[in-house]
């Protein structure tokens, strides 16, 4: 198999300088942090070893000050605080829907603000985490997608997203308490802001430090990356980084497909899929999730269903069908619910699991295609955003 070089895209931000102040080991790998501790003083013979009781404090602990890492002698815990921090991203506001989803508009290096949402459920909790701020993919249907790209997210940036939900959850087990295996927060789906293979590096190095099995323990299973269809880094997904693969299809023809997730004019349906059968770890246990937007009127006939059975015939998958969470502005509307449900219909008659997600805290704007930075919410009109669409005016 061809290993193809990683996709890169313009990303419009300020060249990074080489700190000159300490180094935040929260989103380092180990080998990083190894490498970090070595250079600040630490024995060669000793490194190992301090990553592994440095990691734990971090990840498993959720220990953020140097001071508190009992099992290190105090001179090492001094040389770690000069040259070191473990700082996270920094919570602006939080809301609480009426259904319980919070939703987090967190700020990052720079001053730039993303948005993350923990969903509770009676058999899980799952943490929406975002990979960059704003996104370059412009799909017409998403409020993340009018707002312009800004730049990637690092892996600290990534994985402490998951600390910070930590944190609120207050989730971190208590030293000498009874083990509990109950998780608040037990899955991670990368679907929030950006595109996550646009930023495969990052995005890879924080679910690894995720999957840990000496810090968060969070099972590559209850790890699911969405993406639009960026065509050459789908095989690394299951090869580098070995979680779920869910792609946000949304349409069953090119004509269509083009204006609502505008990737497909560079890799078109014919790509994606012949990508997807070649998937590695394919499998009935380990199935690609289709998700489907229900778009009155657009994407959303019987023809439309049957269509979509025939693409994805000889591929393992099960097909998300999404009501469409308008936002201001928006150019379309949600599908009727019966029209949901006859079009959940044919694809169950198929053989295809066809679960329709219920939608969750729409009431503080946090539901599927909802995110967008408070500081560019709202900004431009339904005119301007259909107009880009390529729709006609409401």
């Amino acid at each position: 198999m061809t290993i193809t070089a990683p996709i890169t895209q313009d990303v419009h931000t300020i060249p990074r300088k080489v700190p000159e102040g300490p180094v935040n080991l929260v989103g380092l790998t180990r080998d990083q942090m190894r490498e970090a501790f070595v250079a600040a003083g630490t024995p060669e013979r000793q490194a190992k070893m301090r990553v592994n009781q440095v990691w734990q404090w971090v990840y498993h602990w959720g220990v953020r000050d140097f001071a508190g890492m009992t099992n290190l002698a105090k001179d090492y815990r001094a040389l770690l605080a000069r040259h070191f921090v473990i700082e996270l991203p920094e919570i602006v506001s939080k809301q609480v829907s009426s259904d319980g989803t919070r939703k987090y508009l967190v700020r990052i290096a720079g001053g730039h603000e993303v948005e993350i949402v923990y969903i509770p459920e009676e058999d899980r909790g799952t943490l929406c985490v975002s990979s960059q701020v704003g996104c370059t993919l412009t799909c017409s249907f998403c409020h993340t997608g009018t707002q312009k790209l800004v730049r990637n997210l690092t892996a600290g940036e990534i994985v402490g997203q998951v600390l910070l939900a930590r944190d609120d959850l207050g989730e971190w087990p208590v030293p000498g308490a009874p083990k509990d295996e109950t998780r608040l927060l037990s899955n991670i789906v990368l679907m929030g802001m950006g595109e996550p293979l646009y930023n495969f590096d990052s995005v890879r190095d924080a679910m690894k430090i995720a999957m840990d099995a000496e810090g968060l323990q969070i099972s590559r299973r209850r790890i699911t990356l969405s993406t639009s269809g960026v065509v050459p880094e789908i095989a690394r997904t299951a090869m580098e980084i070995g979680c779920q693969l869910a792609v946000s299809f949304h349409a069953t023809t090119d004509e269509v497909r083009d204006v609502l997730v505008p990737i497909n004019k560079k890799w078109n349906i014919a790509a994606l899929l012949d990508a997807l059968r070649e998937y590695p770890n394919l499998s009935n246990s380990e199935r690609i999730t289709f998700e489907y937007v229900m778009l009155d009127g657009v994407n959303d006939s019987d023809e439309d269903a049957r269509r979509l059975v025939r693409l994805i015939e000889g591929i393992p998958a099960k097909i998300n069908l999404i009501p469409f969470n308008e936002w201001p502005g928006a150019p379309y509307k949600r599908s009727s619910n019966n029209r949901i449900r006859a079009f959940a219909d044919i694809i169950y008659k198929a053989g295809y699991a066809s679960p329709i997600r219920t939608p969750r805290g729409e009431d503080i704007m946090a539901a599927c295609g909802q995110l967008k930075s408070a500081t560019e919410r709202a900004r431009r009109s339904r005119a301007q955003v259909a107009a880009e669409a390529g729709l006609p005016p409401a």
